[in-house]
């Protein structure tokens, strides 16, 4: 695994972006997987700047989501659908037909979760999924002891999740009970994977997920059995890594991930 510390989320966000912007230059046509949240938002601004400045092209790429609310409907402005049209999809200047999502709306969930996985599969799967973590180690809305090896399933989101997911709606009681989510099974299938933290709040989770074992507990520590994973943390989400020295030496100069 390959742990690249920076400064801060925009130093973060500004490479991350430009690996995205180098893979689109190899392979226009490549599949990103975005996440939602605050985490990411750095990398969306620092590629639309990249978009822009002509350093990337967006035109054949296509945009995988990471997983949606349950019963929401699809133009509800807390949709995921509905976030990252406007956080990802507009900005960038991509159309809504490059993008690749699980219907939340749908009466038949399992159904919806085999269809979005057969799409992926379709698209050629993701090249680069880029994900957030929490502080109890999920990635997604795999929550602590999902399996390692499940697939895009419907999730029942814990109290606390809701809870902290109740400032984007008027009320905790508007906030959906359900997800849809990749499962990290399908999460671990993409060609590359880029885990970004920020903040002293994510530090247990990144050093359980560097450092610590695999296990489900944890479910971001599944990213050690992947062949080509990166962590991009600023220096208060790197304060509980042992091996911190030996990353800042490794990688600070030219991490390897770049333009792989």
């Amino acid at each position: 695994m390959e742990v690249v510390i920076v400064p801060d989320a925009e130093a973060g966000g500004e490479l991350i972006a430009e690996a995205m912007a180098a893979l689109l230059r190899r392979k226009p046509g490549a599949v990103l997987g975005v996440a939602t949240g605050s985490t990411p938002l750095p990398v969306y601004r620092a590629l639309e700047a990249k978009v822009r400045a002509g350093e990337a092209g967006v035109t054949r790429a296509r945009i995988a989501q990471l997983d949606e609310y349950v019963g929401l409907p699809a133009e509800h402005p807390e949709s995921y659908r509905s976030v990252l049209r406007r956080e990802v999809l507009e900005p960038l200047g991509i159309s809504a037909d490059a993008f690749l999502g699980p219907d939340g709306t749908t009466t038949d969930v399992p159904a919806a979760c085999a269809a979005y996985e057969a799409a992926l599969t379709a698209a050629g799967g993701v090249d680069l999924q880029l994900l957030g973590i929490g502080t109890d180690g999920h990635i997604g809305f795999n929550e602590p002891c999902s399996s390692l090896a499940s697939r895009t399933r419907i999730k029942t989101l814990t109290e606390q999740t809701r809870v902290d997911n109740a400032r984007f709606f008027d009320d905790i009681s508007q906030v959906p009970h359900h997800v849809i989510t990749q499962g990290i099974g399908t999460i671990l299938e993409a060609r590359h994977l880029v885990l970004l933290a920020t903040g002293e709040g994510k530090a247990d989770a990144v050093a359980a997920t560097v450092e610590g074992p695999v296990a489900a507990v944890c479910p971001a520590s599944a990213l050690q059995l992947h062949a080509h994973a990166t962590v991009v943390v600023d220096e208060a989400a790197a304060s509980k890594l042992k091996l911190a020295e030996y990353f800042r030496h490794t990688f600070a100069a030219k991490p390897s991930w770049q333009g792989i």
